[in-house]
């Protein structure tokens, strides 16, 4: 046997070396991101998998470490929901001259936010790459972050970096903002996704500054605009002058933990259906579908992220399967494990 699983250590290994500092805030790092994904290994019967030397056992279980590893995204309620609103919002916005009309995906971390305006960008790039495949100049869908105590020139900058101008500390903002609004309109961006929104205050002078760059570009780009961000609706993005132009120009879709139910136990059965795994009993995790929400507290980045480091955890020690107490030995995130907590009694004092 010399191709275990589809994919040799070095193929593996050189997929990792590929995508490391491959960011979605790069067009680079997008590319990739929207391409097919690698097809995952097959899950090889126990005569083959026996069979196996050495290095091509190591090879597959390199190709299977990177298959749980990466993050599989479910087509949530969520996601469903972002995508077509926001494709609705692209099309009524196509003629549109001026006062083009947005989204807001608010909630809490770890709810699925930029799962879900990513999806979006990757269904709305696939859709314009359809309509139009000789046309090699063109990018669709912009991705940034805003960063932490974000000044305008940092946002613009953000801007530039992705559409891989140069970013000189001799430039300017304007320069930055005119280069940017340029490339954008040349090569017909239709989505701007705006991540982290929450980094922006608008009680801060550079807040409100940032607030008043990304409408200018609105209204210079003939493209929808997304955000997400944490909480926004708590927070004061939306008050005050500046807030209220935001408020009335964009629809805000709440993110939320899910509800134990229907949708959460058909999360689990998908995760669950992905794992290669030579001893997991298919329906196990299924049957902890209750344990899991009281440990993730609904959140499904912390239930991503406990599956799949069981899963890694299960290939490393060789137990091949997960169980309670393999999902157990996985640390969440502190928000995950807050709401998985007990409340405390309240301290009465005498």
């Amino acid at each position: 046997m010399t191709d275990p699983g589809h994919q040799t250590a070095g193929t593996a290994l050189e997929a990792v070396d590929d995508e490391a500092g491959l960011h979605l805030t790069t067009r680079e790092g997008w590319r990739r991101f929207t391409a097919d994904p690698p097809s995952p290994p097959r899950l090889l019967t126990a005569r083959e998998h026996a069979a196996l030397a050495d290095i091509e056992q190591d090879a597959y279980d390199d190709a299977r470490l990177g298959h749980h590893a990466r993050l599989l995204v479910v087509a949530t309620s969520t996601v469903r929901h972002t995508v077509t609103c926001g494709r609705r919002l692209v099309l009524l916005n196509r003629h549109a001259i001026s006062a083009r009309r947005g989204l807001i995906i608010s909630g809490p971390a770890g709810t699925g936010k930029t799962i879900a305006i990513t999806q979006l960008g990757r269904a709305h790039e696939l859709l314009d790459r359809a309509r139009h495949p000789h046309a090699g100049g063109r990018i669709p869908v912009v991705y940034i972050t805003v960063p932490p105590a974000a000044t305008a020139r940092m946002v613009a900058a953000e801007f530039a970096r992705f559409l891989g101008l140069p970013v000189r500390r001799s430039s300017n903002i304007t320069d930055l903002i005119e280069a940017v609004v340029g490339v954008c309109t040349d090569t017909r961006t239709g989505l701007i996704l705006v991540d982290e929104l929450h980094n922006i205050s608008l009680t801060s002078r550079h807040g409100a500054e940032v607030a008043d760059t990304l409408k200018y570009f609105s209204e210079r780009i003939p493209a929808t605009f997304i955000y997400a961000g944490i909480d926004i609706e708590h927070s004061n993005l939306l008050s005050g002058t500046r807030g209220a132009q935001i408020a009335g120009r964009f629809t805000l879709i709440p993110t939320h933990p899910f509800p134990y139910g229907t949708e959460w136990k058909g999360l689990i059965a998908t995760l669950e259906g992905t794992l290669l795994l030579h001893q997991h009993r298919p329906g196990t995790l299924v049957t902890l579908d209750r344990y899991l929400h009281d440990r993730t507290g609904g959140m499904i980045g912390a239930l991503s992220h406990a599956i799949r480091g069981a899963a890694i955890d299960a290939i490393l020690t060789g137990t091949e399967k997960i169980t309670k107490k393999s999902l157990e030995a996985i640390p969440l995130d502190h928000t995950a494990q807050e709401a998985s907590s007990p409340a405390k009694p309240a301290v009465t004092r005498r």
